[in-house]
């Protein structure tokens, strides 16, 4: 399997109608049209899941009944015949929100939640950077209820490809509702809904298929006077990347597609669990485009939302930090070996993890339990956690396991 960015020159056009009710008229047909952000394929990668606009949401558990008024646009043609996806759908449309991001040169978009009545909206670092080709982009938003409001950016914490947009609506919006997402299980159901490739009010559903994924993508961080950053939202081949950044994320067999960052997976209660932000795909670089493969990826709803009040409340987030340098600890030297861990080659002087009593050597195996297999794993399990949180090491040393409780520093100005 090969990791490939979308080839966005994608400009086509689609129409479709409601299938007409016994006793209702026929709606009219609606149109939509597709238009993708400017890229390339890379042959190592991960399809960003946002370079076409999109919105991802759900709702609540089984319901006899679905209402079809309101600001949602779900179209129930048999209300004695929904599912629990019926249900979810009709719940979490309202909490959506589609971003069309843009300057003089190109343009795309993305998906938002709704984090206030006011106006509060999460989404991607990428989805407003235009994968890290301008700060200075023009940002609209289009509501559930059609109405579009211009947007400006709050901040973004490019470390966690989030970021957080402020629109000023005519009437409140509807907020979504996070859930604790260190509860959720491998196995649990969970819906999408939004705009892949422009198909807006798109409903796929799947389940959790891991939980503590460690992927690397590029930094989609804005570039200086709105240069072109050269980024993408990928896997990286190169563990070392000076651009990299490492998510701990939910994976997912749902259906995401180009369009679906920066919206949310949400579980059978209409809650969001994670933040859409990447998706795999299958094929060589000869291809231009790649739809889903059943491996996507989202940021917890635990992490996500802390760094969105933090961002709303500062313009900015925090980071923790363990104090030390890490790389792979390997089985064995052969060219068959496996990473095993995560190895520490040097300590920061006074840091977290030197006040804890770590030495160089120790290769750490668990983080509160959860198991570390490389030095990409430990990055991304710490970058999840706030700052002056305490967590218990488990290291092996001289071959002896131990545990090691440390508190994180701040990163500050962490790249």
């Amino acid at each position: 399997m090969k990791l490939t960015v979308p080839n966005s020159h994608y400009n086509a056009q689609f129409a479709f109608e409601t299938p007409s009710q016994p006793e209702a008229p026929k709606p009219s047909a609606k149109q939509v049209i597709l238009k993708k952000l400017g890229g390339s394929t890379v042959a190592t990668g991960i399809l960003l899941g946002a370079v076409v606009g999109g919105a991802v949401g759900a709702g609540t558990a089984i319901a006899t009944s679905v209402a079809t008024g309101g600001s949602s646009t779900v179209i129930v043609n048999n209300a004695q015949r929904v599912n629990w996806v019926t249900a979810v759908s009709q719940k979490a449309s309202p909490s959506v929100v589609t971003i069309s991001v843009g300057d003089s040169t190109q343009g795309g978009s993305g998906s938002g939640v709704v984090l206030t009545k006011d106006g509060y909206i999460l989404t991607n670092t990428h989805v407003v950077t235009m994968e890290g080709a301008t700060g200075s982009a023009a940002i609209e938003v289009r509501t559930a209820d059609d109405k579009v409001y211009s947007a400006t950016v709050v901040g973004t914490d490019p470390t966690n490809d989030l970021a957080v947009i402020k629109i000023n609506p005519i009437a409140p919006l509807v907020p979504a509702v996070f859930a604790d997402s260190d509860k959720i299980n491998v196995g649990d159901s969970v819906v999408a809904i939004g705009s892949p490739l422009g198909l807006d009010e798109t409903v796929t559903s799947g389940i959790v298929s891991a939980l503590n994924r460690s992927i690397q993508v590029a930094n989609s961080a804005a570039p200086e006077n709105g240069a072109n950053g050269g980024g993408g939202l990928q896997f990286l081949g190169n563990a070392s990347n000076a651009n990299a950044i490492n998510l701990s994320v939910i994976q997912t067999d749902a259906a995401i597609n180009p369009g679906n960052s920066g919206g949310a997976l949400l579980n059978d209660q209409g809650q969001v669990v994670g933040i859409n932000v990447a998706i795999a795909s299958a094929g060589s670089a000869t291809f231009s485009q790649s739809g889903s493969i059943g491996v996507g990826f989202a940021i917890p709803a635990n992490n996500a939302h802390r760094i969105a009040q933090e961002i709303m409340k500062s313009g900015k987030a925090k980071h923790a930090m363990l104090g030390a340098y890490i790389s792979d600890a390997m089985s064995s030297k052969s060219a068959a070996a496996v990473s095993i861990g995560a190895k520490v080659s040097k300590l920061m002087p006074g840091g977290p993890a030197a006040k804890a009593g770590l030495e160089i050597g120790d290769v750490v195996t668990k983080l509160d339990g959860r198991t570390i297999n490389s030095a990409q794993d430990l990055t991304a399990a710490v970058r999840l956690l706030a700052p002056n949180t305490q967590i218990t090491l488990t290291v092996t040393r001289a071959g002896v396991p131990q545990d090691i409780k440390v508190t994180l520093g701040d990163a500050v100005n962490l790249k």
